[in-house]
């Protein structure tokens, strides 16, 4: 059922997500106060901390309640960058992700499609989508496969992912200051 909300916006059928009716500072808060309650809980796992926000104000808001809650960002081995599924692969989305990256985080984008990674793949760390999985769905499996569709099949998924690895750009143009471009 949260799939089917997360998927189509907000509805499943006649449903719809109504929020939770807090503030974007007020989910902030929560998530730094979760990260820092599951790393003392079970500091042996690897936990990451996650930037949530719509804009690139709010994402910077965000980062300064990690940094003020003593979490070194920059240090991290990875950093999660919520809330850009939706707008990964457009201008405000790349301006998150360069604005974010200019702090030296290593990034991972959640739920990034190929024009996203196509805009700022060269700025993050890591990505994740279940594009592969969605698209192996509709097609029958691959040669030698016995189960319906390769939805869950590691070797579609690694499939998948030499093909977008492979079609990303090589080559991003710098900035006068040097750093790179979105």
């Amino acid at each position: 059922m949260c799939e089917d909300l997360i998927i189509h916006g907000g509805q499943a059928g006649p449903l719809t997500f109504a929020g939770t009716g807090l503030s974007v500072a007020e989910h902030q808060r929560r998530t730094v106060n979760n990260f820092l309650e599951l790393r003392s809980l079970a500091p042996d796992l690897r936990i990451i901390p996650t930037l949530q926000g719509s804009t690139v104000p709010e994402y910077e808001q965000c980062r300064e309640l990690y940094e003020r809650a003593g979490v070194n960002l920059a240090a991290e081995p990875t950093v999660g960058l919520g809330s850009v599924c939706r707008l990964q692969s457009t201008t405000q989305g790349a301006a998150i992700v360069t604005a974010m990256a200019a702090h030296g985080l290593r990034l991972h984008g959640f739920g990034f499609k190929t024009l996203g990674l196509n805009r700022v793949g060269h700025l993050l760390a890591s990505a994740d989508s279940a594009a592969w999985s969605l698209h192996a769905r509709h097609r029958p499996p691959m040669p030698g496969h016995t189960h319906k569709n390769c939805a869950n099949c590691f070797p579609y998924a690694m499939a998948w992912r030499t093909r977008v690895l492979d079609g990303l750009p090589t080559w991003h143009q710098p900035t006068i200051d040097g750093s790179e471009a979105a």
